[in-house]
């Protein structure tokens, strides 16, 4: 069961998104928060395995929170849910640890989607966001070796499939190959690069050209 902590400042948005995750199974709402500290107290009371979190609220704001519930509970995986597409916004909050960030013009099964991808550990952006994460990202960053050159073609094409928003079961799927083994090419993938997380590598695929800009990769 994957327990479900939802803050936002508007609470048609917390009701909407509540009833939303209740017609799931294997998803329970464990609570509701309106600002920053509440969401904070509550992740150290309620022990949530993701926080569905809007970004722009009083006291104290989803950014802060973030960082402070990063820092509390690192095992705790983070949904951002917001109207806001300002690019500071957006990379703030992915350097905070936030697992996916997502538009508040998202569809149901996407919010859904991202919620239980969160419980695997697994990233979501949206196609929006990651199209703004190309542009910012566009000039070549300043890296030896090059790019991608300390990895096997495999594993290029399991980051270009990261990168695409893919998760394991169907990158696997695409290559014909187990999602355990799918999970040993990420390890590798970040322990080769120096990242962290799959939203880092993501990044760092777009911000290296190692995706391609049109179309699914060949």
């Amino acid at each position: 069961m994957i327990r479900v902590l939802i803050v936002d400042d508007h609470k048609v948005v917390r009701d909407g998104m509540q009833f939303l995750l209740d017609q799931e199974e294997d998803i329970e709402v464990v609570g509701q928060c309106a600002d920053g500290f509440e969401a904070v107290e509550a992740v150290g009371r309620l022990l949530p395995n993701v926080v569905l979190l809007d970004l722009l609220m009083p006291n104290l704001d989803g950014l802060g929170a973030l960082r402070r519930i990063k820092a509390q509970s690192p095992a705790t995986q983070v949904v951002v849910l917001t109207s806001h597409t300002g690019e500071e916004h957006m990379f703030e909050a992915i350097k905070a640890g936030a697992t996916s960030y997502l538009l508040k013009t998202a569809g149901a099964r996407e919010v859904i989607d991202a919620v239980t991808s969160a419980a695997r550990g697994e990233s979501v952006l949206d196609p929006s966001v990651a199209g703004r994460v190309l542009e910012e990202l566009r000039a070549p960053a300043h890296r030896s070796p090059a790019p991608g050159s300390q990895l096997t073609r495999r594993e290029i094409e399991v980051l270009t499939l990261v990168a695409r928003g893919r998760n394991n079961r169907a990158i696997g799927q695409e290559l014909f190959i187990g999602e355990e083994t799918v999970k040993t090419h990420i390890s590798n993938i970040l322990a080769k690069l120096h990242l962290a997380d799959r939203t880092q590598a993501a990044i760092y695929a777009l911000q290296q050209g190692l995706v391609p800009l049109d179309g699914e990769p060949g």
